[in-house]
């Protein structure tokens, strides 16, 4: 199998510890060069993870290099600038989520993915965690067969915690100055106390928002949101029904992220570990009650020693491969802007 050429726009703090570190330890790849305008940084970059070509411009690189693929790990505050420069000229796009500010720009964003054919995965790494993987199909097959019943129930438990878990040992910093950059445009429609919580929001649960949807495997409405922000009552177009809870609680050194997902006749708990954690996987238990007299059974499947980062990678280069589609693309994402929108919105509804 012959190498896929990579090229990464940005090596921050993201751009390195979460996919650099990687894409250059797969075999079936090779990053072949990065874009960064902080040239100290880039240089000292290249010369840890050996990559070849170093430019401080994301258009000369392209233009300059043949890739097959290129990762923007971007503050998502600047997709709606950079990436329609992209889109026309990169055939495999990643960047980290979400995938605009706006609903509006995220379904600019969509169209013109689409019109130039481009394949952009937004990085849903929780998507790619085995745990979940695992998870998905096991509900899919649940639901095919009916063995279980009917999916009544989706429960996502999200507390604050430590997210980076050692992740960031080996990150490269510099001093070079940060010149400023285009952003997108403050949104039109909200005041500035309520985009300033909208964009917290998306930052920080728009990754539990997209798994909702994914646990689900169907769109859904927000239904109801407290006045303290800690829980989103939804329900999906099929009825199931669905609650995220938001920080209901702080952690100092653990990360206690779950999703229960119910049917009648049983459930799947699935736990995930902190997005910067290397090598570890999520934790998934099966608990099924057939009744009739039969035994209820409560399993915990062995899975891979494989972090999520370092699977959506492998899972990157597969969409680029055309072996499979993107666990989430440009299209799906802006669902997560509209959902976040919805609960902001109705959140402060009087």
């Amino acid at each position: 199998m012959s190498k896929l050429k990579i090229g990464f726009v940005g090596v921050g703090f993201m751009g390195q510890v979460a996919h650099l570190r990687n894409y250059v330890s797969l075999e079936d790849c090779a990053v072949a060069a990065i874009a960064e305008i902080r040239h100290r940084l880039a240089r000292m970059v290249g010369e840890r993870y050996g990559v070849p070509k170093i430019y401080q411009d994301h258009r000369e690189m392209l233009d300059k290099e043949k890739l097959d693929a290129v990762v923007a790990s971007q503050p998502f505050t600047r997709h709606a600038v950079l990436l329609p420069d992209l889109y026309p000229r990169v055939k495999y796009l990643f960047t980290e989520k979400p995938l605009a500010v706006s609903v509006e720009a995220g379904e600019e964003l969509a169209k013109a993915a689409k019109k130039a054919g481009c394949i952009h995965m937004v990085g849903y790494h929780k998507r790619s965690d085995p745990a979940t993987m695992f998870v998905k199909a096991k509900i899919d097959q649940w639901m095919k067969s009916g063995e279980m019943g009917t999916l009544q129930y989706v429960r996502i438990t999200m507390p604050p915690g430590d997210w980076i878990a050692s992740g960031g040992i080996g990150f490269i910093d510099t001093d070079d100055p940060r010149p400023p950059l285009e952003q997108e445009p403050p949104i039109a429609d909200m005041d500035k106390k309520t985009a300033e919580e909208y964009v917290g929001f998306v930052n920080y649960y728009i990754h539990q928002v997209n798994l909702m949807r994914h646990l689900l495997g169907e769109n859904y409405k927000v239904k109801y949101a407290d006045q303290r922000g800690r829980i989103m009552a939804v329900e999906g177009v099929s009825g199931a029904t669905g609650i995220i809870e938001m920080s209901p609680y702080n952690t100092s050194l653990e990360w206690e992220e779950s999703a229960l997902i119910a049917f009648d006749k049983g459930y799947i708990l699935l736990r995930l570990p902190p997005p910067l954690a290397h090598n570890r996987a999520g934790v998934v238990e099966l608990y099924t009650d057939q009744g009739g007299g039969a035994v209820p059974m409560r399993q915990i499947p062995s899975l891979p020693s494989t972090d999520a980062m370092r699977q959506q990678a492998i899972n990157f280069l597969k969409v680029a491969r055309g072996e499979m589609a993107p666990p989430c693309d440009a299209r799906e994402s802006v669902e997560d802007l509209k959902i976040a929108r919805d609960y902001i919105r109705l959140k402060y509804q009087k």
